[in-house]
């Protein structure tokens, strides 16, 4: 346990001095409020233009409910997240080997799996902060710029407030849980590569390669932890959830989906952790 949290000591000192950690922190946060500032822009356009030909619609509408442009701010943001995280966790144990920090922090008695476990603790240790940031960043850059309430149409409410907060609470649990599996790739490939360089690099073209071409594998997507992450090319939950706290009726929801999206994420990333760890222990630092 002292070996533990040497390790963890060390990688928090070291996240402290570094730019990577802070843009982790910064990053999407600052990309959800460049987007919701254009789509303000946008959206204030429109609707002058559509009250000048047509008068109000239901599109302007929702167009004006903050919790839309709230779920589309956190899809943005996790994407970012996620790539980030992917690249940083591909970057830091192989960069560490080659300058050296590995072998110190190994002099100090602290084992190579305990060494592992402790950089896979302080990457979740980060998204949980990053997350923190971003939530918080999201709901008041959205709530300048719209009004939160309930979608209503010629006096009827379509959907309550209480009805869009749980569907964002369940869209954001579903989004998250892949996250580990995500930081759990980026360690595998940085165990695996020879330099920081390739690491990064294999890391980021096999995850931009899988989010291409994940649509096209059909029903096996669905064993992909890819397949429920937010990303660019973006078949997550969370993508649904912009719908229908919208008020738009034309959503299917597949409970098979959901239940897979609880299912394969999780045990991917203790496979992806299992395989990090054979690769260290037998590996010459």
């Amino acid at each position: 346990m002292n070996g533990f949290m040497t390790a963890l000591r060390s990688e928090i000192f070291v996240a402290k001095h570094t730019f990577v950690s802070k843009l982790a922190l910064i990053f999407p946060a600052l990309i959800v409020v460049i987007q919701n500032f254009f789509s303000w822009a946008a959206d204030t356009g429109n609707s002058a233009r559509n009250s000048l030909i047509s008068g109000g619609s239901f599109d302007e509408v929702i167009a004006s409910n903050a919790y839309g442009y709230f779920v589309d701010s956190i899809n943005t943001g996790i994407t970012m997240l996620a790539l980030l995280m992917v690249c940083i966790a591909a970057h830091s144990f192989s960069y560490d080997r080659d300058s050296g920090f590995v072998r110190h922090i190994l002099i100090r008695k602290v084992g190579r799996t305990t060494l592992i476990l402790a950089k896979f603790v302080y990457l979740h240790l980060l998204v949980v902060t990053s997350l923190t940031v971003l939530l918080i960043t999201a709901y008041f850059s959205t709530g300048f710029f719209w009004e939160y309430g309930p979608v209503v149409e010629d006096g009827f409410e379509l959907i309550s407030e209480e009805e869009i907060i749980a569907e964002i609470l369940l869209g954001l649990r579903l989004a998250v849980i892949p996250l580990p599996a995500a930081i759990g790739f980026g360690l595998m490939t940085s165990s695996m590569a020879q330099t920081a360089t390739q690491a990064l690099m294999t890391a980021l073209g096999v995850t931009l390669a899988v989010d291409i071409f994940k649509p096209s594998l059909g029903a096996y997507a669905d064993y992909l932890y890819a397949r429920f992450l937010p990303s660019l090319v973006d078949t997550s939950y969370l993508s649904e959830v912009s719908r229908l706290v919208r008020g738009y009726s034309d959503v299917l929801v597949d409970d098979r989906i959901l239940q897979m999206n609880l299912l394969i994420p999780i045990p991917t990333a203790i496979i992806f952790l299992c395989i990090n760890l054979l690769i260290i222990k037998q590996r010459k630092l």
